[in-house]
């Protein structure tokens, strides 16, 4: 399946489910909504012509004006790569872990919980790695944590 085939299969296949973000990226990037997180997963995974049986990574993204998700998937057997992401509010920001479709995804989703604070709802092993275990200063990665002893620089 080329990039076009697979622009139009998605969004066709997983009706109001899906949109598709025009990046200008050569990958396909995709934009859905938390509470079709799990569900989307395991059917990109499950579906014969996508296999998508690798997640190369998740991250998190501060936009400064809300809280973003990303997924990087891809197949070894078909030879697709697409990401898609979802969109969270700051307040009370969660998603559902992907770990049952991707054992891989713990350590990612971990790394999202610590470094964001973004809650992993069904994660099973929400604990620190990076950071030290009694760690309370925030969310380092968000736009608004300011370290200790950090001078931020004015704005111009």
């Amino acid at each position: 399946m080329n990039r076009d085939e697979l622009v139009s299969y998605i969004p066709d296949t997983f009706k109001d489910k899906v949109q598709l973000l025009d990046t200008g990226r050569a990958e396909p990037f995709f934009l859905i909504k938390a509470e079709n997180l799990l569900e989307f997963s395991r059917a990109i995974k499950d579906d014969p012509k996508l296999h998508m049986d690798w997640l190369s990574c998740v991250s998190g993204v501060d936009t400064g004006e809300h809280f973003e998700v990303v997924y990087s998937v891809a197949s070894v057997q078909t030879k697709i790569r697409f990401d898609y992401k979802v969109v969270l509010a700051y307040d009370g920001a969660e998603i559902e872990s992907v770990q049952t479709v991707w054992p891989g995804a713990n350590w990612h989703e971990r790394e999202v919980w610590e470094l964001y604070g973004i809650n992993i709802r069904n994660h099973g092993n929400l604990t620190r790695f990076l950071l030290p275990d009694d760690w309370d200063q925030g969310h380092p990665l968000r736009k608004d944590w300011d370290a200790p002893d950090f001078v931020r620089m004015p704005e111009k």
